[in-house]
């Protein structure tokens, strides 16, 4: 299971961009890898795992702007397609293993 977190938030202030960037550094330190500006996501091994982790996210959301989790099977992550400069490449292959920490 792949869970997608992806985001537009405001950084017009001072306080704005503060708040981007602790929603940020709070996704990189759960395990989040950035796949493109305001798209992350990780891999989990459950549906459960992924309401937990959307549990996690939610108590740290940022007081403005949009915020959308979405979770997809690996079945359906792997029928992604990705483009870079015109040119058709694999999407992230999914971690062999799973790191306890």
């Amino acid at each position: 299971m792949w869970l997608f977190v992806l985001f537009d938030l405001p950084v017009a202030s001072r306080t704005e961009r503060r708040e981007y960037a602790r929603f940020r550094k709070q996704l990189l330190s759960l395990g989040f890898t950035k796949l493109q500006f305001s798209v992350y996501a990780k891999h989990l091994p459950s549906g459960d795992a992924a309401e937990n982790q959307k549990r996690t996210i939610a108590a740290c959301l940022p007081p403005g702007g949009q915020v959308r989790l979405l979770a997809v099977t690996d079945h359906q992550f792997g029928q992604m397609e990705v483009y870079e400069a015109r040119k058709r490449t694999r999407a992230e292959p999914a971690p062999l293993q799973i790191s306890l920490f």
